[in-house]
């Protein structure tokens, strides 16, 4: 027996192990499912709404089937009244998705119902709760989102780095406060990206995982962050040839992607919201934004007191950070798909918690290892500070 496992190198090994576990798999799925009695019980019919785009006189649905058995719509209604329509005359499989496109004379700023009827009896609704025309996808509409991304990402943080003379004048045990307050900062960002996650999650239907593609997003970002820091730990150390490494400087730059990617999940809520006509644009809109976001650019220069880096730099850790809000209005406003807008929050967190990481070691005393309750008070203070200036925000 012992002759039939190879032996030698490892990938032998390993190889052999795949072989065995891939043979063992087929034979489950052809001969397992002959082995078990049929399911009694109707079918099981799970219908997500992944997009509604409305033009003049017509509703169009994009619809996914999350449930385990195939899904035929027999009819459509709309506020309790039969409509016309086309797609979806095929049954849906599991995964698959169809768009259908109603007729319907719908007026501005009205909410509807749309009750989809199977055929086996089973309704399945979806509720538009004030309708509007959907915008196009034209230059001027991209031109409205590289706007609205620039006053909501660029601006703020560029501004929250003019803050840095102030910083380096104020000493060297204010700097360990302030990097307290960017964590709590960071902290809260954390949170509420997680929580409009979550939420995302709940109204994708679950078909490519739900809440999990927030946690998803959340560890490959972490890693692939945590997998960037040592690449540039190991740069700089080649490049200084034991001279001191520039860490206050990395940390920044590890901080404004970890802003940035925040800034991109920002960006794909208001996007969206845009989209819908949820976002009521107005000066108190711009205004919030950048009371809140102006606190991320007192994060990203919070680690350079001690530096006297070149304007460029500066200008670049402002972009890192405040570009992706672009993006993600963009994104937002056309694609609107909740399952990516989950996935691409998760990853905005795990960047965040990455860079928290990095800056906790830097806020206990060298002598004791405890955090003083100055460091702790700075912690809870921009926690504060972004919750107060969240309430600003009416989007």
């Amino acid at each position: 027996m012992s002759n039939l496992v190879p032996t030698g190198k490892p990938w032998a090994l390993a190889v052999f192990a795949v072989i065995v576990v891939g043979a063992a798999l087929t034979a489950l799925a052809l001969l397992g499912g002959r082995s078990l009695p049929e399911r009694t019980g109707p079918p099981v019919e799970q219908l997500a709404v992944e997009r509604a785009v409305l033009e003049p006189g017509v509703i169009e649905l994009r619809v996914r089937n999350t449930g385990a058995d195939p899904v035929s719509i027999g009819q459509i209604f709309v506020n309790d009244g039969y409509v016309d329509f086309t797609g979806a005359r095929e049954p849906i499989a599991r995964l698959g998705s169809e768009t259908m496109r109603l007729t319907y004379p719908w007026q501005d700023g009205q909410p509807y119902t749309v009750s989809m009827l199977t055929s086996t009896g089973l309704v399945i609704e979806h509720t538009i709760d004030a309708a509007v025309t959907t915008p196009r996808a034209t230059a001027s509409f991209y031109g409205l989102m590289a706007l609205l991304g620039t006053y909501v990402g660029i601006i703020p943080v560029v501004l929250g780095m003019l803050f840095l003379p102030f910083m380096r004048a104020a000493g060297g045990r204010v700097v360990r406060v302030l990097l307290a307050v960017t964590v709590g900062l960071l902290a809260f960002l954390a949170w509420e990206g997680t929580a409009e996650g979550f939420d995302l999650a709940g109204e994708s239907g679950g078909a490519f995982g739900g809440a999990a593609l927030v946690v998803l997003g959340a560890g490959l970002a972490f890693l692939a962050l945590t997998a960037v820091d040592q690449w540039l730990r190991a740069k700089r150390a080649t490049m200084t040839s034991g001279a001191p490494a520039d860490s206050g400087l990395r940390l920044a730059l590890m901080i404004a992607i970890g802003i940035g990617l925040h800034n991109l999940g920002e960006g794909l809520a208001i996007g969206s919201a845009y989209a819908i006509g949820e976002l009521a644009l107005g000066a108190f809109l711009v205004i919030g934004f950048t009371i809140q976001n102006t606190t991320e650019g007192l994060a990203v220069v919070s680690p350079l007191t001690d530096k006297r880096p070149p304007i460029p730099t500066l200008l670049g850790l402002g972009l890192i950070a405040g570009v992706p809000a672009i993006a993600g209005a963009v994104i937002g406003a056309t694609v609107r798909n909740a399952e990516l807008s989950a996935f691409l929050l998760g990853v905005g967190v795990g960047a965040i918690l990455q860079v928290i990481v990095q800056i906790a070691p830097g806020l206990r005393e060298k002598t004791t290892g405890r955090m003083d309750t100055a460091t702790l008070t700075g912690i809870g203070a921009g926690v504060l500070v972004m919750y107060a200036t969240g309430l600003l925000v009416t989007a």
